[in-house]
């Protein structure tokens, strides 16, 4: 059934509250707010919340309409110096698209989450390359799991019902049964608690072990005692599988940070191919963060942190937001999204925040958006790079993909009368 006037159950709506991105939501809105979201998990519950946001506008502190927000803001960008385009997690590839086209237009630099989340694991793909599969491949075919330390639950809470282990698959008929699942415990971070294999390791030495299981893989002696003789049981395992998927958790959290970690298991997963199926996925958290690692991709060639000062875009990853903002490189910030966990503060320069609960801000001028997934539509990408629609079950503020494009066109028509 779809949305009716004052409420509704509005089915397959696609919650954005983890990178599982389940798309089989139904959204209960009576009285103007969202009463139920049947089958979120807990997570998905508290991200779509009762779909209420602020829905104002201001411009150097004081209430403004959407129209004199944007001429404002299109005349601080214009006359920046140096500006910079932060992507937020909450919003469709849409607005992202927008939103490079403007730091293109200002020849400013613009980048994401990831540069300061996951950027190791992005470079050891473009080093490397990648053993990749979509969550429905895992689902269908792998018959061994190899949660390496993470347990989904925590923080992906459906991935074990709906991707593995616990689904059955097409070469994978009884589910759970049909699986064996191994965890490799580093420090005091954990798999899950009814792995059929565990594996204990100390954090400093993860990458000699991932080293010395490949090299047991490609039968040559490793030499470590303490750890080779659980390396050979767990390369039996492994080899003896049709189809092995290696799982860790690509965000900060209970995982140590690792340099290398990323690449190392790509290795290891390009080595199992070579006697078996294998690919390694990383978890990613929530929002539309890989999304804009998609679209950035697809607008500049490169994924994150990308410079246009010079009219063409360049790659820059040593030169991240906080590195920006501390070195004083630049000198306007545009903010398109919800601002939470930004990794640097806009105090002290001129900034602009147009998403979710922006007015929240201590920008100069704020345009509140809806969210993307829960009043609009549009496209945003699984942790898996699979493009999902956003259904939106309730409407709200002005559309952010409407609003950002409205500002790269006052933009582009100030440059247009100067030239």
């Amino acid at each position: 059934m779809s949305q009716m006037p004052g409420g509704g159950l509005v089915e397959h709506v696609t919650c954005l509250g983890c990178g599982c991105s389940c798309d089989d939501i139904a959204v209960a809105v009576h009285d103007g707010r969202i009463a139920e979201a049947r089958g979120a998990c807990a997570l998905g519950s508290s991200w779509f919340g009762d779909g209420r946001v602020p829905q104002i506008a201001r411009a150097r502190g004081s209430t403004a309409t959407v129209e004199a927000a944007l001429d404002a803001a299109a005349a601080l960008l214009d006359q920046a110096r140096r500006a910079l385009v932060f992507l937020g997690i909450d919003i469709s590839c849409e607005t992202q698209r927008a939103a490079v086209e403007i730091a293109d237009t200002l020849h400013a630099v613009v980048d994401g989450m990831s540069s300061s989340t996951v950027a190791d694991a992005v470079l050891a793909a473009q080093r490397r390359g990648r053993v990749s599969a979509t969550l429905g491949e895992i689902r269908n075919r792998a018959d061994c799991i190899v949660f390496w330390g993470t347990d989904p639950a925590a923080r992906y809470p459906r991935y074990a019902s709906r991707y593995a282990p616990e689904p059955a698959g097409l070469f994978v008929p009884a589910g759970r049964r049909s699986r064996r699942v191994v965890s490799v415990d580093v420090d005091d971070a954990r798999g899950p608690a009814d792995a059929d294999m565990r594996i204990r390791l100390r954090a400093s030495e993860e990458l000699d072990a991932i080293a010395g299981l490949r090299a047991v893989l490609a039968g040559r002696p490793f030499g470590v005692e303490r750890i080779e003789g659980a390396l050979g049981d767990l390369a039996r395992t492994l080899t003896a599988a049709h189809y092995v998927a290696i799982v860790y958790d690509a965000e900060p959290g209970a995982l140590p940070p690792q340099p290398g970690r990323a690449e190392s298991l790509t290795a290891l997963g390009q080595e199992l191919n070579a006697v078996t199926r294998a690919s390694v996925t990383p978890l990613r958290a929530g929002g539309n963060r890989v999304g804009a690692e998609s679209v950035l991709t697809w607008q500049a060639g490169y994924p994150m942190t990308v410079d246009y000062s010079r009219g063409v875009p360049r790659f820059r990853p040593d030169d991240g937001p906080r590195a920006l903002v501390a070195a004083g490189a630049v000198d306007a910030v545009l903010v398109v999204g919800r601002p939470l966990g930004m990794p640097f503060a806009v105090d002290g320069l001129r900034s602009i925040a147009i998403g979710p609960a922006a007015s929240d801000t201590s920008c100069e001028v704020t345009i509140d958006t809806g969210v993307a997934g829960i009043h609009e539509g549009g496209t945003a990408f699984r942790m898996d790079d699979v493009p999902l629609p956003l259904r939106a079950p309730m409407p709200g503020p002005p559309i952010a993909a409407q609003v950002v494009r409205a500002l790269a066109q006052r933009i582009a028509a100030r440059r247009a009368r100067r030239s």
